[in-house]
């Protein structure tokens, strides 16, 4: 019974993943991507919103009960200084939803407003590396289903990964990926076999402010590594050492006080761990996805192969590495 409702969960999930993609892929294409500024001056743009209206609108439709905790908000589309903006996220989403209304679409968005609870919610990142999607990069369109405080389904979509990829991991049932097309059946996937961590690859975020670079070149100093990181936005980097292709992911907090969100590491430690991996912060303990809308009761995030995991955590706390002024 559990891998059957596992199994529809992660089919719903991977249809309104693959909608959500289509819409993305056009609007990257297009070179028009309708961008704004968020409070945090963080961009957002027409695909962003589109996509959590996709995603949101499947959701609900399959799992009513559901709370969804997603990142946008479509009050962010009101004043007439939006208008054009939230007429082309109206005009995408109908395209792929013809039989619905604009109304229709602002809802969708906003059904994301939902509330983390202890018992089950879906955690949901649209668009995971807007700024990668500008430059025509990397992005992933992220999706995990928590119950319990525990993650018990992701979905990654990296549209530009690859020619395109799906990852997607239940609970307890391994990792798998696929063509984003959905043109080849889903294969298992495992991590690395690299033991010695001189030998190790580094996965970065292209984005120094998401991740403190100067740490990360520290340690890989302090551990022998040499080799050249693989630089990229997103939870791509989750696949990444998912597959095997890097052995080591760091998010290393530019400030003490930096609480990672939810939806920017839910669906890829699930797959990352799934896929033999281990997750955990920066002091060893497991992400705690039970604490709201970020990850509060930890402190950064450390992905490895799992073969390598106590090195690094270790050579972290011999390094001091988060332990500066917040």
């Amino acid at each position: 019974m559990e891998t059957d409702r596992s199994a529809t969960e992660l089919e719903v999930a991977t249809t309104a993943l693959r909608e959500a993609a289509r819409l993305c892929q056009a609007v990257q294409q297009s070179l028009d991507y309708g961008v704004m500024e968020k409070g945090d001056r963080s961009p957002v743009t027409v695909a962003d919103f589109g996509s959590q209206a996709l995603i949101c609108c499947a959701l609900r439709e399959a799992f009513p009960r559901d709370a969804i905790v997603a990142e946008e908000d479509a009050a962010a589309l009101g004043g007439s200084r939006q208008e054009a903006i939230a007429a082309e996220v109206i005009r995408r989403v109908l395209f792929e939803r013809p039989s619905h209304s604009p109304t229709d679409v602002l809802q969708w968005i906003d059904y994301g407003n939902g509330q983390p609870g202890r018992d089950r919610f879906w955690t949901l990142d649209p668009i995971d590396g807007t700024k990668g999607f500008l430059r025509g990069r990397q992005y992933a369109i992220a999706l995990a289903l928590v119950e319990d405080g525990c993650l018990r389904v992701g979905a990654l979509a990296c549209p530009n990964l690859d020619g395109g990829l799906l990852l997607t991991a239940a609970s307890g049932q391994g990792s798998r990926c696929q063509s984003l097309g959905g043109d080849a059946r889903p294969l298992a996937i495992q991590v690395s076999t690299t033991h010695e961590v001189s030998k190790a690859r580094f996965c970065e975020s292209a984005e120094s402010g998401h991740s403190s670079h100067t740490e990360a070149h520290r340690l890989a100093k302090y551990l022998g590594i040499s080799s050249n990181s693989v630089r990229l936005d997103s939870q791509a980097k989750y696949a990444v050492v998912a597959r095997g292709l890097a052995d080591i992911y760091l998010r290393l907090p530019t400030r003490r006080d930096y609480q990672e969100r939810i939806w920017d590491h839910a669906a890829g430690a699930l797959i990352l761990a799934e896929a033999g991996g281990t997750v955990t912060d920066m002091h060893g303990h497991a992400l705690d996805f039970s604490s709201g809308r970020t990850l509060a009761r930890n402190n950064g995030v450390v992905a490895t192969n799992g073969l390598l995991h106590a090195q690094v955590v270790e050579a972290i706390s011999e390094l001091g590495i988060g332990q500066g002024k917040a």
